[in-house]
């Protein structure tokens, strides 16, 4: 058994003691206050050492945790809003509460659903930054950037129409948005474009755009782009948000680039969707934790200031011990019971505190355990928010406790199932009426229908709520759309330099993307707003070279010599750096590129990301953030490199993409291409400028994103034929006709993209030569936007209109049947079966993938030139254009 008296060998010993005799003292006077005054009396004095420690700039690891109180005593705290009006405040968020309540309570009846009790617990978190705190955006343009918890989103309905800004139909309207004038259920930018911003309630993906929004604000400044140094970005969560991955994923990135240009503000009401967060822990100091040891200013704002005469009379620390150990489950059953059982269950369980009690009345019990918390006091969280915006070098999270569903009565607060109650009764919101003071009278309710409330557009609530957003620079939240000139086009060489090909030279379609980005960055009026975005694979994609010429952005610059500065391609890192080589994370790359996408409206600056990645690990790994990139109306480039199920020589299932584009084509806002030739690149990133850019067209959108596939398999580039680029916007173009074998000659045509055009071209060779068949080569560039413009049609048909798919136009003459084919599953060149006229059949990499050379896995998974040959006397067989015994002849010829 180990001696506790003898001391334990310690990490301490290897560095030198000039005094050891003074090194006992201190240890003996700390053994000395534990055995006299008690241990806890031991470790008060040691943290409040360390805290001067820290204060005098000495280097000493911070404690991961504080006790359960408030950071910032009440006699720390600043005054109130300094020409703040507390009252007219609670009058304002007296008439959001009720508001946002009624709305939800009044959709119930056509059961769209809704969530009340978020706000209700989050009300007082709002209302202080909206009058204090956050920015507009009409002195800069800019302003702060807000991302709403999404569950919240009623309480800012309701502010907006206490503010004009909303009717009161269109409150009715909520969640019903198909008749026009209708609310969206959460905030989605693409369904209220003039409100929202940030699309939120896909939990998790919220607090991670929100650290590389901020980390993209300072890449703009250090860039020179623009200034959005006073631009401030909050994030308001909820604590169970925060058990999502994605959530807690860049913590460590917002402290080591000290982003201060960042706060959260977490709504520790102690529940998630189906009771307490953490039922046998607490939320609160497991949060504490993680961010302070990832290295974030921790502020948190538990108590309100009924708890001030309790902690006075804490004169052992027996409260504040106390309040350490109950478990979370247990403080929200506190808030449903009355004094005697707090009396029992709380303070009975130290002597210290059974004393405390007999000095408190039951009213001050049921006010500190039931109503006073530090979130719902504006001095606190007014405190708290200064506080944030205060501290320099690092980011700020709040952690401000709260209760869900406060104010809505007993039947709503701190109720398990609250997040699915969607209405109150009626003598339930008269009782919310006279808790809230609200000159709202009996009569107004209508057939037993809650009615709105609004103290008029000449109110003094309305006139001081407008005043504090003029003050601060207009409504928030908004989202603006610019008017921006079109960015000015890139010279047609650059495109052009792709046209005649590469003759004898082999060049992967990956490889001549990275050259054309390269031309255009040197683009002299638009080169510097592209930002290239890569996840540790630069090398891969053979972008090492932008390195040297462009930087690698970091807040830091360089502060090291590279290993390999005496090379030509060496790793430059550099403060206004270019490049975001992000490391080994697709959902911060994706983050990234979300904030540069939609810079055009955040900061009125028009941006152009490319985000290069294995196509593997895109979609199917971040398809929640490309939905999350479509709602927020986001614009750019994402190319899918090392695509396809069988280019990745010996790299197998895990690296084998044959579905990026199957998911790809679920999204609205992508427009998913797969191009075959280097010139197909060019023309389609051309197309791509122009529309989100340039000169819209009559009828396009801009606010879509590009995604395509490109290969690292090295093939001789064609020269571009005449008059193909409309094919190529489109998705289908003939590349190389067949030369008929006889007059009489089977035939047929050969759909095909991304590198499946090689072996189509073979295949056509081998029909020709070893079989009769004259076959067309055709490049699909795009299956699904083929597919798009035959849905369109379709629907235009439906109007009365007459409109041909154009699929169905270009092959209109095509004799024989439709064989596609691609290096991915058959799913893709199977959207457009329904409009091709002709017989109609398909090939794919379906399944999993496999460790192989290209060669063996092609025919593994009979996509390969001789696969193709045998499919297309298939179905000529089947037509009875060439006997049937030749397709069992062909197997046999090619070992099938």
């Amino acid at each position: 058994m180990t001696d506790p008296t003898r001391i334990q060998p310690s990490e301490l010993d290897q560095l030198p003691d000039r005094d050891p005799e003074e090194t006992a003292e201190w240890q003996a006077s700390l053994d000395a206050v534990a055995k006299a005054a008690g241990p806890h009396r031991a470790a008060y004095l040691m943290r409040r050492t360390l805290e001067r420690a820290e204060g005098a700039g000495l280097a000493l690891p911070k404690l991961l945790e504080t006790d359960y109180v408030n950071t910032i005593p009440t006699a720390a705290e600043p005054a109130f809003g300094f020409d703040g009006d507390e009252e007219m405040e609670a009058k304002i968020t007296a008439w959001n509460r009720w508001n946002a309540a009624a709305m939800v309570s009044r959709g119930s009846k056509y059961g769209v659903g809704g969530h009340i009790a978020t706000f209700a617990s989050a009300a007082w978190l709002y209302e202080t930054g909206f009058n204090h705190f956050f920015r507009g955006k009409e002195q800069d343009g800019s302003g702060d950037q807000l991302y709403i918890q999404g569950h919240a989103s009623p309480g800012i309905y309701a502010r907006a129409f206490l503010d004009g800004r909303l009717s009161e139909q269109h409150l009715d309207n909520f969640r019903q948005e198909t008749g026009g004038n209708g609310l969206p259920s959460y905030p989605h930018p693409r369904r209220l474009p003039w409100l929202w911003e940030f699309p939120t309630v896909s939990m998790g993906l919220g607090p991670l755009s929100a650290i590389y929004q901020a980390r993209f604000n300072r890449y703009l400044t250090n860039r020179n782009i623009k200034d959005v140094s006073n631009s401030h970005v909050w994030a308001f969560l909820g604590d169970g948000e925060m058990d999502e991955p994605e959530s807690t994923a860049a913590l460590a990135l917002a402290a080591r680039e000290e982003l201060d240009n960042l706060t959260f503000v977490i709504n520790c009401n102690l529940q998630r969707l189906d009771g307490p967060v953490r039922a046998n822990f607490k939320i609160v100091q497991e949060l504490e934790a993680q961010f302070r040891g990832a290295g974030w200013n921790v502020v948190k704002s538990l108590w309100g200031n009924a708890w001030d005469e309790l902690f006075q009379l804490d004169t052992t620390g027996a409260l504040v011990r106390r309040l350490r150990e109950v478990p979370d489950a247990q403080i929200q059953t506190y808030q449903t019971r009355d004094a005697a059982y707090i009396r029992e269950d709380f303070f009975g369980k130290d002597p210290a505190l059974v004393e405390m009690a007999k000095l408190l009345s039951d009213d001050k019990i049921i006010e500190c355990f039931q109503y006073s918390r530090g979130g719902h006091e504006p001095r606190k969280v007014y405190a708290a928010y200064k506080a944030a915006l205060e501290h320099k070098g690092a980011p700020t999270v709040i952690l401000a406790q709260t209760v869900k569903g406060f104010t809505l009565g007993k039947g709503f607060e701190s109720k398990n199932a609250n997040h699915q109650m969607k209405k109150l009764s009626v003598d339930e919101f008269k009782g919310m009426r006279d808790l809230l003071g609200l000159p709202i009278s009996d009569s107004q309710f209508i057939d037993g229908q809650v009615p709105y409330g609004h103290p008029g557009a000449d109110s003094p609530e309305v006139r001081y709520l407008q005043e504090r957003r003029a003050a601060l620079g207009g409504p928030a939240p908004a989202r603006r759309m610019h008017a921006l000139d079109p960015l000015p086009a890139p010279a047609d060489k650059t495109f052009a330099a792709f046209d005649k090909g590469s003759g004898q030279q082999s060049v992967a379609t990956t490889m001549a993307f990275v050259r054309l980005v390269k031309d255009l960055i040197r683009d002299k009026q638009t080169g510097k707003r592209w930002v290239p975005i890569v996840p540790d694979e630069a090398r891969t994609f053979g972008m090492e070279s932008l390195f040297p010429s462009l930087g690698i952005y970091s807040p830091k610059g360089q502060t090291y010599e590279p290993v390999d500065r005496d090379q030509l391609m060496y790793y430059r890192e550099a403060k206004d750096g270019q490049i975001l080589n992000e490391g080994i994370t697709e959902a911060g790359s994706m983050a990234d590129f979300i904030a540069a996408s939609t810079a055009y409206s955040t900061h009125g600056e028009q941006m152009i990301p490319f985000y290069i990645f294995y196509s593997m690990f895109g979609w199917q790994r971040t398809a929640d953030q490309m939905w999350q990139l479509g709602d927020q109306l986001g614009r750019g480039f994402l190319v899918g490199a090392t695509a396809g199920r069988t280019t990745l020589t010996g790299e197998g299932l895990q690296h084998a993409d044959g579905h990026s584009p199957v998911i790809a084509a679920t999204n609205p806002a992508a427009l998913t291409y797969d191009p075959a030739f280097a010139y197909e690149v060019a023309v389609i990133v051309k197309d791509g400028l122009r529309r989100m850019y340039g000169e819209t067209a009559p009828g396009e959108d801009p606010n879509v994103f590009y995604y395509l596939t490109v290969y690292n398999e090295p093939m001789p580039q064609p020269a571009k034929p005449e008059g193909v680029d409309e094919g190529i916007i489109k998705g289908l173009y003939r590349f190389k006709e067949g030369t008929p074998v006889t007059a009489d000659a089977p035939r047929l045509q050969l759909l095909s993209s991304g590198t499946a055009i090689h072996w189509a071209l073979k295949a056509q060779e081998l029909l020709a030569a070893e079989w009769g068949v004259t076959a067309d080569v055709w490049s699909a560039t795009s299956w699904s936007e083929l597919r798009r413009d035959a849905l369109e049609a379709d629907a235009a048909l439906l109007r009365g209109e007459e409109r041909v798919p154009y699929v169905r136009q270009v092959l209109a003459d095509a004799p024989g049947p439709v064989l596609a084919v691609s290096d991915y599953m058959r799913q893709v060149p199977d959207q457009i079966a329904q409009w091709v006229e002709q017989d109609y059949s398909s090939l794919g990499a379906d399944g999993f993938g496999l460790s192989d050379t290209r060669e063996a896995a092609r025919r593994h998974f009979g996509v390969d030139a001789e696969s193709i040959v045998v499919a297309a006397l298939a179905q000529l067989a089947k037509r009875g254009e060439v006997p049937a015994s030749q397709v069992k002849d062909a197997r046999e010829r090619y070992g099938l």
